[in-house]
């Protein structure tokens, strides 16, 4: 009888890894970046809500130092993502976001930015001041639409009356090939533990009137190209005959991947004895799709992804193994 409950304490534990978890728009299952966090409340919020923030990056713009000194319960909301697994980054620029050694690589399928501001800067009716914070916005949006997982949404909350609502953040997404897909009332109380804060001045740590204000969600517009991105280039990879280069796009990628995925989902849970093939074995299923038919031999330029792939691998095994421990502490009175 032990042994079938602890088999059933494990799939419980399997079952709640596949079962996504809800907090407003963001779930568990998404991949998401959080941009300009000031005492990492919001973040701090979902993680709890999924119990786990292995799916997170959460990022500042000021240094760990500056964050600890400037909001008391930073260095709670940090402990709190940490133990839940989050990746943290500080003196994150969101405007040149895409460029930086741990993101340059990652896409995801939300990314958020709360109460976008570029300080307090005077009157916020100045145009001159008005200027400076819509070009804080448009350059996040310039590196958050190359940023973006097919399907993917950048999501900004902001001020619905004026002078913010004269930045006309729409304007600005569409200059960076980013279209409104829907603008949603804004409430606090559906993140708990979420404290909005002004993050600048000798004030950093108090809370700004809300009033009325919206999350914007915005996705990546088919009908045209963004300039923007420019700078990434495909994975190259050498014909058959080895003269010339081409580039693999992302449904390469995706080609290349899917087998391997589709076996990860179909064996989920189970045993090493009852896996039929190896990663290696699935990849090089995917290769071999690929090389058919598009006529091409990817060479390595996914190492990245590989790598990253293993990152989250060894994550969620940790994660799980940290549960199993506590069931045995539960069961045993560790």
């Amino acid at each position: 009888m032990a042994e079938i409950a602890w088999k059933y304490e494990q799939q419980m534990l399997i079952n709640g890894w596949n079962q996504a978890k809800w907090a407003k728009h963001y779930s568990s299952d998404d991949q998401i970046l959080l941009v300009g966090e000031g005492d990492f409340s919001f973040s701090a919020s979902l993680a709890r809500v999924f119990g786990s923030a292995d799916n997170i990056v959460a990022t500042s713009l000021d240094s760990y130092d500056l964050v600890i000194k400037k909001y008391k319960m930073a260095q709670a909301n940090l402990q709190i993502l940490y133990n839940y697994g989050a990746q943290l980054l500080h003196e994150v620029d969101a405007t040149r976001m895409k460029l930086h050694t741990d993101l340059h690589l990652r896409k995801f399928d939300r990314i958020i930015y709360n109460f976008p501001h570029a300080g307090f800067l005077g009157d916020e009716n100045d145009q001159r001041v008005i200027n400076k914070h819509r070009n804080l916005v448009r350059g996040f949006f310039e590196n958050a639409s190359c940023m973006l997982r097919p399907g993917g949404e950048v999501h900004v909350t902001h001020k619905t009356t004026g002078p913010f609502i004269t930045w006309n953040i729409e304007d600005l997404a569409s200059k960076s090939s980013l279209a409104l897909l829907g603008c949603v009332e804004f409430n606090i109380t559906d993140y708990p533990g979420y404290n909005n804060k002004r993050g600048d001045g000798s004030r950093s740590d108090h809370p700004f009137p809300l009033g009325k204000c919206s999350t914007y969600k915005f996705i990546s517009s088919k009908k045209s190209n963004n300039p923007h991105c420019n700078y990434q280039q495909s994975p190259r990879i050498l014909s058959n005959s080895g003269n010339r280069v081409m580039n693999l796009s992302s449904g390469d990628c995706f080609t290349i991947f899917k087998e391997y995925f589709d076996e990860a989902v179909s064996m989920f849970g189970e045993t090493d004895d009852h896996l039929s093939y190896s990663v290696r074995s699935m990849l090089g299923m995917g290769f071999e799709r690929v090389k058919m038919v598009n006529h091409v031999n990817p060479l390595n330029d996914y190492v990245n992804l590989l790598k990253e792939l293993r990152y989250m691998s060894k994550r969620r095994t940790a994660y799980l193994q940290n549960h199993l421990l506590e069931l045995d502490h539960h069961r045993y009175g560790l």
